[in-house]
């Protein structure tokens, strides 16, 4: 699968995820309400975005979204 066939909404959906995460996972982070209901937000909307219809192998291109999110993340914070 190429990673570009991933809608630009969808990764950056899947990066507001990983930083919600990580800011939830951080020691002692502030408003833990609010980062957990943006994560079941983003959870929601990530497990029905419309793409998911269109790939045949679904757990292989979430897998994918993940890898390119975090590596999009780390370039970001270089």
């Amino acid at each position: 699968m190429d990673v570009t066939d991933f809608p630009d909404d969808l990764v950056q959906m899947q990066a507001a995820w990983n930083a919600a995460y990580d800011a939830l996972a951080a020691p002692r982070p502030s408003d833990t309400t609010a980062l957990r209901r943006s994560l079941l937000l983003l959870s929601v909307r990530l497990w029905w975005h419309p793409y998911w219809q269109t790939v045949p192998s679904v757990p292989t291109a979430r897998s994918e979204l993940r890898q390119l999110a975090r590596a999009r993340g780390v370039v970001r914070a270089a």
